[in-house]
C-alpha cells in the first residue's frame, strides 16, 4: 500500500481540517484518535469513512490485530511526520479514522429507565467524564439540551474513554424535552443548591431523568419549576457548588443503585 509522506496531499488536508469545529459541523464528520478510542467506535458499529496509521508508529499488537481484523474500511498509511501533524497531542499512538456524526431524534429513544439531561454545559472535559460515569453506572442515554459544548470537540471524546460511542445522545431545547418526559410519565430530578431535598433521602422513581444546569449558572428558576423534585448535595466547607462531573457522579452512583 502506498503510504502519504506528505501534509500536502489532499486527504490529509482534509482530515487535519477537522480539527476545527466549522469542518465538522460542514461535513458531520470527526477525528477519532488512539488505539482504545479507534477500537471502540469501530465495536460499537459507527460509519467510519477512513482509518490513517502510521507503520512506523503503530507498535502494539492490540492495533495490528485490529487493522488486520477490518475488512470494509478504507485504510492508509501515512508516514510519522504525517500523523503527527494530524494528532491532536504529542507522542500520537499512530491511529486515527474519520468518523460520521450521529444524530438521535427524542422519538428514537425507546425504553429509557435511568438518563442524564445536561442544560447547556460549557466544558467538554465535564461532558466526556459524565458520559463515561453514565456508563460505569449503565445510564441509559443523555440529553444535551439548549446549546452548550459541541459533542464532537476532541476533549469530549478522549474524555469519555469511548463510552460516547455505546450511549444514545439526543440533542434538543429543554421545553420539547420535557414535553417528552411528560409524555412518557418520566420523573424529572432537578438539582440545586436551594433545594431542600438532600440526595441521600431521594428514592428515584423510574422512569427517571438527572436534570443539571451548566457549570456558571446551574439550572434557571423557570427549569427548576418544571422538574417534579430537585435536591441538593450538602455543602460543609467554603465552596458553595462541585464540579459539574462531579457532582453528577455522585447522583448518578446514589440514584443508580
Amino acid at each position: 500500500m502506498d503510504i502519504i509522506t506528505s501534509t500536502s496531499n489532499p486527504l490529509i488536508k482534509q482530515v487535519r481540517a477537522l480539527r476545527q469545529k466549522k469542518a465538522r459541523v460542514e461535513s458531520k464528520t470527526f477525528l477519532v484518535e488512539g488505539i482504545h478510542h479507534v477500537g471502540e467506535v469501530i465495536e460499537a458499529g459507527w460509519d467510519v469513512d477512513v482509518i490513517l496509521y502510521a507503520p512506523e508508529l503503530l507498535t502494539s499488537q492490540f492495533a495490528k490485530d485490529l487493522l488486520n481484523k477490518i475488512s470494509n474500511i478504507k485504510l492508509q498509511a501515512v508516514s510519522e511526520n504525517v500523523m503527527e501533524a494530524l494528532a491532536d497531542k504529542e507522542n500520537p499512538q499512530g491511529i486515527l479514522t474519520v468518523v460520521k456524526q450521529k444524530v438521535y431524534a427524542l422519538s428514537e429513544i425507546k425504553n429509557v429507565n435511568r438518563a442524564v439531561a445536561l442544560v447547556s454545559p460549557q466544558d467538554p472535559g465535564n461532558l466526556g467524564t459524565i458520559l463515561r460515569t453514565m456508563d460505569a453506572v449503565d445510564i441509559d442515554a443523555l440529553f444535551l439540551l439548549d446549546g452548550g459544548v459541541e459533542l464532537y470537540h476532541p476533549s469530549v471524546i478522549r474524555a469519555s474513554m469511548g463510552t460516547l460511542f455505546w450511549k444514545p445522545i439526543v440533542q434538543t431545547s429543554f421545553n420539547e424535552f420535557v414535553a417528552w418526559s411528560h409524555e412518557k410519565n418520566v420523573q424529572l430530578i432537578g438539582t440545586s443548591a436551594k433545594a431542600d431535598v438532600d440526595y441521600h433521602t431521594l428514592i428515584p422513581k423510574t422512569p427517571w431523568v438527572l436534570v443539571l444546569g451548566n457549570e456558571q449558572k446551574g439550572l434557571t428558576k423557570e427549569q427548576v419549576d418544571v422538574c417534579d423534585v430537585t435536591v441538593s448535595i450538602p455543602m460543609h466547607g467554603r465552596v458553595s457548588s462541585l464540579n459539574l462531573s462531579v457532582a453528577a457522579g455522585i447522583l448518578l452512583y446514589q440514584f443508580g443503585k
